[in-house]
């Protein structure tokens, strides 16, 4: 007869059987919600003791495609998976789209399920991760000062505070990232390594529609004809991929490329750039690339602002669906 005392957690990938000091392991069906901190330490401590290796997938939620792939390299690389769901107040500006950010938790949960995820750690309130009474930020360094940085500002701050307080909360960790968010990434490599953080960042390809667009949550505000029209932004840096490909390495040439198709179609843009593709610091005009450089833009089609990028020589980005 099972002890009425024993508590039994069930996850996308196990049910946790805690009886005392000791825990086991085996397979179930659903992923877990975990709403605060003392929680989710407590499963994944346990995880641990059972010598199983956490998987890391940082969100803010309104999971697409793109998320359901850093799922499965974080599957690939760990026994238990972790996916946070949090709509970070910290990263945005006060006239950005905190506000009306897509917060679809049910639809979240149900995709969750479908890819395999063992946690889902949902804050209940901001309250849980930025306590009433907190004050402290990481100040971030060269890396978020350009690009993004340039036009957000405070965003980078943001991003490693909370990258930060998830780590502190998950522990030792695998944890995927995209590159659609490339100095994001950029920026949280840096953080791991400056603060000697028990973190492996794994960087994790662009996922793209057929027409080569992005893969963003953002991507729900265009309109049919604004969708249409965006597509002229995977078409510029393929074409920029293309001619890197034949030779070409003066970076005005190449930018002139990307932005031909963007600048006929976009209601503005904040930047088309080439950058150093580790530092993130942008080329001066007249530049000569090298065999690698970061190609990164920012534009707004219609009201909603995309982003997106390819690593020249490291990456065909949309030029392998755009023709």
């Amino acid at each position: 007869m099972d002890d009425p005392s024993r508590e039994v957690t069930q996850t996308a990938g196990y049910a946790l059987h805690a009886a005392g000091p000791s825990w086991e392991m085996l397979r179930m069906g659903q992923p877990l919600l975990v709403r605060d901190v003392e929680t989710l330490r407590e499963k994944l401590g346990a995880a641990r003791e059972r010598g199983l290796r956490v998987g890391l997938v940082p969100t803010m939620g309104a999971l697409h495609d793109g998320h359901l792939a850093l799922v499965r390299e974080a599957r690939r690389r760990a026994q238990l998976v972790v996916l946070t769901i949090f709509v970070n107040p910290t990263q945005f500006g006060p006239n950005e789209d905190f506000t009306r950010y897509p917060r679809t938790l049910e639809a979240d949960l149900a995709r969750s399920a479908e890819a395999g995820v063992d946690v889902v750690f949902a804050p209940s309130d901001p309250s849980v991760l930025y306590p009433a009474d907190e004050e402290t930020r990481v100040r971030v360094g060269a890396t978020a000062q350009h690009l993004e940085g340039a036009f957000r500002p405070g965003h980078f701050e943001g991003v490693a505070t909370i990258c930060a307080k998830l780590f502190a909360v998950t522990g030792p960790c695998v944890a995927a990232f995209g590159r659609k968010d490339y100095q994001q990434l950029r920026v949280v490599t840096r953080l791991v390594k400056d603060l000697f953080l028990p973190v492996e960042i794994v960087p994790c390809t662009t996922q793209r529609e057929a027409d080569g667009l992005a893969r963003s949550s953002r991507n729900a505000y265009l309109s049919p004809a604004d969708r249409e029209r965006a597509r002229a932004l995977p078409t510029g840096l393929a074409a920029a991929v293309r001619a890197f490909e034949a030779g070409e390495r003066r970076a005005d040439a190449l930018l002139a490329l990307a932005k031909a198709p963007i600048e006929a179609v976009a209601a503005s843009f904040d930047y088309v750039a080439l950058a150093d593709a580790d530092s993130v610091a942008p080329y001066p005009p007249g530049a000569l690339l090298g065999e690698r450089a970061l190609l990164a833009a920012a534009v707004r089609v219609g009201a909603t602002r995309l982003i997106d990028n390819v690593v020249l020589g490291e990456e065909r980005g949309p030029a392998a669906l755009v023709a």
